[in-house]
């Protein structure tokens, strides 16, 4: 038996085999899936590296979904699932990511970073552009600030009284307002805005 004390060595293969090897996007895809496949296990050792490919072959990968602590500068900088060292710090101790020994490292760290760096500026920068449309449209709906800003109305300046929303300009002529009502129309239609 397989459980004698001492009893290491196995005569024979097991029993069973697969006729076909297990696929572990056979069933369809998930967005977890395909970063799972795409991921390059880079700053670890061969052993970790073997564990990781193993874990993403059979399904049995579960990407972080927080940072983790760092056991060397104890800051929440491990992005990478089963890793202990953040990549600086492995980076820098020459130590493997993932078991924290002085072991040689099969794919170096400073291939994948400068990639890594690249595609967080852009990101950065795409979240910089989004940020500055939504300022502009913040700015847009701002009717407050520019009721107050402006103290004279350039549209009463021109002498065109100005225009209700569907208000066409043969009916601006013909209609006859008090001064309270165009006291009230100077002020833009909110009614129509979606909150």
């Amino acid at each position: 038996m397989s459980s004698q004390k001492g009893n290491v060595a196995r005569s024979r293969p097991q029993k069973y085999q697969n006729t076909t090897a297990f696929k572990n996007n056979k069933y369809g895809t998930s967005i977890q899936l395909k970063k799972a496949n795409a991921k390059v296990h880079d700053g670890v050792c061969q052993h970790c590296k073997d564990v990781l490919e193993w874990k993403v072959k059979y399904n049995k990968y579960k990407p972080l979904a927080q940072p983790r602590k760092c056991v060397k500068c104890l800051q929440k900088t491990v992005r990478d699932a089963y890793h202990i060292i953040c990549k600086p710090c492995a980076l820098r101790l020459e130590l493997c990511a993932k078991c924290g020994k002085k072991e040689d490292i099969v794919i170096p760290i400073n291939s994948e970073t400068q990639a890594d760096e690249s595609t967080a500026q852009d990101i950065c920068q795409k979240r910089g552009h989004q940020r500055k449309r939504e300022e502009e449209e913040d700015e847009d709906f701002d009717f407050d600030s520019d009721l107050e800003d402006s103290d004279s109305d350039p549209v009463a300046d021109q002498g065109v009284k100005p225009t209700k929303p569907g208000q066409s300009a043969c009916q601006r002529s013909t209609n006859q307002e008090t001064p309270e009502a165009q006291k009230e129309a100077s002020f833009p239609d909110i009614s129509s805005v979606k909150i």
